[in-house]
């Protein structure tokens, strides 16, 4: 199993420059230079900073590839895909989401997607309800 460090791991700082654009998307841009994320090779994951939950982490593919929205996935997408998913599972497992924990994307206009580079949310630390929206 690929190792992932905890989230308060310090971004080395060539990869900080290099992710830096993606992670002003998603990241309070006074601390952009300190973020606190988990990563590998391909995915990103860092705290949210409005969170909707005691847990809230988004986790993002480091090379867009088309991937504005789960609606422009295609076929050659399926590894990203996956590794998304994994990765939320690994990194509920860090947070200790043994209770359960809820995966979001959001995608369009209508599913109040608001910014246009395919991003999990993991949501835990709470119950949740059903209805979710």
């Amino acid at each position: 199993m690929e190792f992932i460090p905890p989230l308060s791991f310090k971004i080395p700082q060539k990869e900080k420059e290099k992710w830096r654009s993606i992670a002003l998307f998603f990241c309070d841009r006074s601390s952009s230079l300190a973020l606190s994320c988990n990563f590998s090779l391909v995915v990103l994951a860092f705290r949210d900073i409005s969170p909707q939950a005691p847990t809230h982490i988004l986790i993002i593919p480091k090379v867009k590839d088309g991937l504005s929205g789960l609606s422009k996935a295609e076929e050659r997408h399926c590894e990203i895909l996956g590794r998304l998913l994994y990765t939320a599972k690994l990194v509920a497992k860090q947070e200790g989401l043994e209770d359960g924990f809820r995966i979001v994307i959001n995608d369009g206009p209508s599913g109040c997607q608001s910014v246009y580079h395919l991003h999990i949310h993991l949501l835990g630390g709470r119950q949740m309800n059903w209805p979710p929206g």
